[in-house]
């Protein structure tokens, strides 16, 4: 047992980087080779077919058949060019993955032969089985038949021989079982609300787009370690491991010198990545040992998401061929900080104007401030919601530990904003408003320029930051999929927007002047939305007790959390927007809670496994080399002698004897806690139960095998260790 674990560990240290060959050209020559966006459609496409295409992306115009047949036969000859031999309809069940099912490019010629054949039907529309994916009780067992649909707003890909066309996923009766279909109707809904408000300024608008840029962090382990840890294995995340003596307390990895191995995977998988057009561009070492992070240039928002899906399997393909796994569970290490994908949002115009940064004109500052404070409102009355699109059994370990955000949803804005704002809600309405932008500051070191300094500071305890001209939604979890939290956020936007225009619109009726009117509802909106407005420590327990005060949603219970999504208030707001209705919100709860307890389910099975068959035995071993060691002393020492030499086995015995005892009656319980658990119908209250009586034997286990770990002999320990896990390179 022990030398294999050595073994396993010697390996890990004598890997080498795998060497990377950067193609010849530049990036921007092979950025987006294996995408078929408008350069290759303008290349392969009849001229008709181009212009109702990018009619169809641009404007949501409705694509004919004779239209999709072109198009199909134009992808088609270009995926063949470029070696293709299968295609599949991509999309986002709702598992947080993606889902593909490959057809090849071939049918019968009826001679006996096969031909390539790819019609605009086969492009369109694919038919699965709707009832194998997570749905929530829409679709029975033997209602099996559910619909992907092509989304032709994000462009087909090509990964290896098979090309990847992106889609919603819908059921036989209409209701979404995926997270793209939510998405675009939200994106759809906060267009066209942003837009009815732009145009109280700018006449010339034609359409408004929703931002992201993600950042996404992760951890890598060697395969041989991850190999020798079916905690990691089959949960993502370490349920037993005392803390490394050293871990992150030097704070001595965060933007360190990138070890070799890992550079040689960032670089593969940058590679990659610009060829299937995903714009990468940061990468650096995060705070924990053997966690870092990539970002890419902001996107589209749907463009982005379907960016981040590609680029999370991506990673889990070339990390292997580098000897490593990538984790992108929040939490796979106790102690240090886990990962998340902070989601940085913003909205944008077509005449190509940010309306989350300050302007040149008063008029300027006014759209500006306009949908600052509306971006306030909506999330200070839909916190708990935002709250629940981030929540999971996973991301729960991380939120409120170490740098992730708290569990309750507050907005920073920054010294500047925030008195910009207080000195607006009590003006008049005759004011002007006015930014000091970014600031000089002249270090006085020699051969350092002056530095611009920004009108606001960063805040890490914030899950809900502003810092410029975008909000940083910083709670979001590493393995999730960014659609769940952009879909809550702008549908809630757009509904606010709804909301204002209407308030707006009754005074301007009324006969008080447009600027004026707007001013009046601002101000209203400024103090009703100040319990959200926090710009302190969000770790502090003071501010806990102070966010209860002020109205928001301090719930911790995740499977409690998720009845957000069904309380009147957001039904309405989906409803109102026509993103979702009450069947598609109450069936992904079903799929909500249903998950939150298989995944402690099965965390719970794999703990009674690991401690049963892998430590225990261990202890019991290491304690009866203990027992012959001091009957042996007793045979040769005197008495005194004898039990002054032995004394500090004998502790160790008692302490082994004690941990061990006490393992067994908590697995015991556990799964006493478990089987009760289960019987209960309810998903609901079925996740309740696991959270409430499950969940907490997991850490009480955890406590008494981590005690183990620094008793028993190194040598026989089982399972590597976090200071093997974490500094392996």
């Amino acid at each position: 047992m022990s030398s294999l674990r050595f073994r396993v560990v010697e390996e890990a240290f004598k890997k080498k980087a795998v060497a990377v060959e950067r193609p010849e050209e530049r990036p921007s020559d092979y950025f987006a080779k294996y995408v078929f966006n408008r350069e290759k459609m303008f290349r392969y496409l009849p001229r008709t077919a181009y212009d109702a295409l990018v009619d169809a992306i641009d404007n949501g115009k409705p694509l004919d058949r004779e239209i999709a047949d072109m198009v199909a036969a134009g992808m088609k000859k270009w995926a063949i060019e470029m070696g293709v031999t299968h295609y599949t309809h991509w999309f986002h069940p709702l598992t947080d993955g993606t889902a593909e099912k490959h057809d090849a490019f071939v049918e019968q010629d009826g001679n006996g032969g096969v031909v390539e054949e790819f019609s605009g039907k086969l492009l369109i529309q694919q038919e699965g089985d709707a009832s194998s994916f997570p749905n929530g009780g829409i679709r029975n067992t033997f209602e099996a038949r559910g619909y992907s649909a092509w989304d032709p707003s994000s462009p087909a890909f090509i990964v290896g021989d098979t090309l990847c066309i992106p889609t919603v996923f819908i059921s036989y009766t209409g209701e979404a079982l995926d997270y793209k279909a939510p998405l675009l109707k939200s994106l759809g809904a906060v267009t066209e609300a942003a837009l009815d408000v732009c145009r109280y300024f700018d006449k010339n608008v034609k359409k408004v787009y929703s931002y992201l840029g993600w950042e996404q962090e992760y951890f890598l382990v060697d395969e041989g370690l991850y190999a020798a840890r079916p905690d990691l294995l089959l949960t993502g995340r370490t349920l037993m491991g005392h803390e490394s003596s050293k871990n992150q307390q030097l704070e001595d990895h965060y933007f360190g010198a990138i070890p070799t191995r890992v550079s040689a995977f960032m670089q593969e998988l940058e590679i990659e990545s610009l060829k299937l057009g995903i714009p990468v561009k940061t990468r650096h070492n995060e705070v924990a040992p053997n966690q870092f992070e990539l970002a890419p240039i902001y996107e589209e928002c749907n463009l982005a998401n379907d960016h981040n899906q590609v680029i999370m399997e991506l990673m889990r393909r070339i990390a292997r061929r580098h000897g490593f796994r990538v984790l992108l569970h929040e939490k796979p290490f106790k102690g240090v900080n886990g990962s998340g994908k902070h989601n940085n949002w913003s909205l944008g115009t077509d005449t190509g104007v940010q309306l989350l940064s300050p302007g040149k004109t008063p008029e300027d500052n006014l759209q500006f401030v306009t949908f600052l404070v509306n971006v306030i409102m909506a999330v200070y009355k839909h916190n708990g919601l935002l709250k629940a699109s981030i929540s999971s059994a996973t991301n729960a370990h991380r939120l409120g530990a170490n740098e992730a955000p708290p569990a309750i949803i507050s907005i920073f804005l920054g010294s500047q904003m925030s008195q910009v704002l207080d000195e607006l809600e009590n003006c008049s309405d005759d004011t002007t408003i006015s930014f000091h932008g970014k600031t000089g500051v002249n270090l006085n070191i020699p051969k350092i320029p002056e530095l611009l300094m920004d009108n606001t500071d960063r805040n890490r305890t914030s899950p809900f930051a502003f810092t410029g001209n975008r909000f940083e939604f910083r709670a979001v979890g590493s393995s999730a999929n960014c659609a769940s939290a952009m879909i809550v956020l702008n549908a809630a936007v757009a509904h606010q927007l709804k909301l204002f225009k209407i308030e707006v619109d009754k005074l301007i009726e009324s006969g008080i002047p447009k600027e004026k009117s707007i001013l009046s509802v601002l101000k209203s909106y400024i103090r009703e939305s100040r319990p959200i407005r926090f710009d302190g420590n969000g770790y502090s327990d003071a501010w806990k007790e102070e966010a209860c005060r002020r109205g928001l949603d301090c719930e911790t219970s995740v499977p409690v959390i998720f009845d957000a999504y069904l309380r009147p208030s957001s039904i309405r707001m989906f409803s109102e927007t026509g993103v979702m209705n009450a069947v598609e919100l109450a069936a992904r709860n079903e799929v909500k809670w249903e998950t939150y307890t298989k995944k402690v389910q099965i965390e719970a099975r794999v703990m009674g496994d690991l401690v049963l068959n892998h430590i225990l035995p261990v202890a019991t071993r290491f304690q009866s080399m203990l027992l012959d060691t001091v009957c042996k002393i007793k045979n040769v020492f005197p008495e005194e002698e004898a039990a002054e030499i032995s004394a500090r086995d004998i502790d160790i015995i008692r302490k082994i004897a004690f941990h061990s005892t006490a393992i067994q009656d908590k697995v015991a319980a556990m799964v006493d806690a478990r089987k009760l658990a289960n019987k209960i119908e309810n998903e609901r209250e079925k996740a309740v139960a696991y959270h409430d009586t499950v969940v907490p034997k997991l850490d009480e286990i955890r406590y008494h095998t981590d005690k183990l770990e620094l008793m028993i002999d190194n040598q026989m320990w089982p399972l590597p260790k976090y200071r093997e896990l974490l500094f392996v390179r």
